[in-house]
């Protein structure tokens, strides 16, 4: 075998390259490896047979940061091998990515858990011109003792259910390690996560890119006699972070789901409350809706609107097509909105003129609650803050078009001029 030269940015990566090394790949099949030294020479051939089967030159990159045999079994078995330092299973895909070679990537386990003898599932997915193929041992097969019964009765299933309601997707197994993606898309969606998270990181923006996705069925194996799997190694507590981590990226990714929609409820509600008693009180039968119930509505009216615009900024945020960038330019157009929320604020200024004269000419006393001026004056605080909210909302928004369109592409810089 022979070593490359590591990459200049990052000198603590090292590139082995078997003797035998495909010269023009289409598929790069991607895997980090931590001592599997027990089963990486079978998984290679495992993934030899996979390509010959499914017809398509290809490579096995193994981002291995082991402290055992693994990075030379794997070498004079054929694979490539780039040695990094142990920084997480998130960090050892961005680290590869320089070194992938083929358009198309498969992902997965060195463990000989997931069966890569089928690839040809995955490449004619590739060959129809999906961009992300999702494994699913779902709609493929679990072997009995493959998957602790918590995992797959109830964590992932739940996981999976609680991803799908976040994000409309129709996802049947989101922890499945193995999965498909072209190289395009992956250097695009621009990992972040450097442990667990980062599948589901991957899944999350697969649907916020709108990438063309389908699942394919596959089997899932126990671990071989001998072999202790990283969550056991870890102890009895890795699997519950594991799930804690997957859900914190689901939220952080779908936070939008969490402000934008119950956003609109409340400001709805807030304004039905606040903008009939700026009149005065209001009776309905035996219920009066007093100043009491306006100032309600200005705490209701106020979080809303807050929620909208912050899930504005995060629709911004996570779009990778331009479709999001282009609607809020086109609802909340710089120019118009900033002079909209100075009207705003003015006009709530000007609510509160009938109090402040009250004021004056009462000896600095305030009337009953019942008085028109307080009521106008409460709808007066509720414009002038939204007008300060939908200015500095504004800043942000049109801030976020700027800062997120040099990193995704044509789409989200046309938005910028509309």
């Amino acid at each position: 075998m022979s070593a490359l030269a590591a990459v200049p940015s990052d000198p603590e990566l090292e590139l082995l390259v078997p003797a035998d090394d495909v010269a023009d790949p289409v598929l790069s099949i991607v895997i980090p490896a931590l001592n599997e030294a027990l089963t990486i020479q079978d998984f290679i051939a495992w993934c030899t047979q996979g390509l010959e089967e499914a017809g398509v030159a290809g490579e096995i990159l193994i981002v291995d940061s082991s402290t055992d045999a693994t990075p030379q079994l794997a070498v004079a078995a054929g694979a490539r091998v780039l040695r990094t330092p142990k920084r997480g299973l998130g960090r050892a895909y961005m680290d590869a990515i320089p070194y992938i070679r083929g358009d198309w990537i498969v992902m997965g386990d060195a463990d000989c858990t997931y069966d890569f003898r089928r690839l040809a599932p995955f490449v004619e997915r590739f060959q129809a011109g999906d961009e992300y193929a999702m494994g699913s041992r779902w709609k493929g097969s679990i072997e009995p003792g493959a998957m602790p019964r918590l995992h797959q009765y109830f964590g992932t299933p739940f996981t999976t259910w609680i991803l799908n309601r976040l994000y409309s997707s129709r996802f049947s197994d989101i922890h499945c390690g193995m999965r498909g993606i072209t190289k395009e898309a992956l250097t695009r969606m621009d990992l972040q996560s450097q442990s667990w998270e980062y599948a589901s990181e991957m899944v999350l923006k697969s649907v916020h890119m709108d990438l063309r996705t389908s699942e394919v069925p596959v089997s899932f194996f126990k671990d071989r006699d001998g072999r202790v799997s990283h969550h056991k190694r870890m102890g009895w507590f890795s699997p519950w972070q594991a799930a804690w981590i997957n859900l914190r990226a689901m939220f952080i990714y779908g936070s939008q789901f969490f402000v934008f929609k119950p956003g609109l409820l409340l400001l709805a509600l807030g304004l039905l409350i606040t903008v009939p008693l700026a009149g005065g009180p209001i009776d309905l039968g035996p219920l009066t809706f007093s100043l009491y119930w306006e100032m309600l509505g200005l705490v209701l009216t106020l979080i809303g609107l807050t929620s909208v615009l912050m899930g504005a900024v995060a629709q911004v945020l996570f779009d990778y097509t331009g479709v999001a960038k282009a609607r809020w330019s086109r609802i909340l157009p710089y120019t118009r909105t900033v002079a909209l929320a100075g009207g705003v604020f003015v006009a709530g200024i000007a609510l509160i003129v009938p109090l402040l004269v009250s004021y004056l000419s009462h000896d600095y006393r305030l009337g009953q609650p019942t008085d028109v001026q307080n009521h106008l004056a409460v709808t007066g605080f509720t414009a002038i803050l939204s007008g300060f909210l939908l200015f500095a909302f504004t800043l942000l928004l049109h801030g976020a078009m700027v800062a997120t369109a040099a990193t995704r592409g044509p789409a989200a810089r046309g938005a910028l001029d509309r």
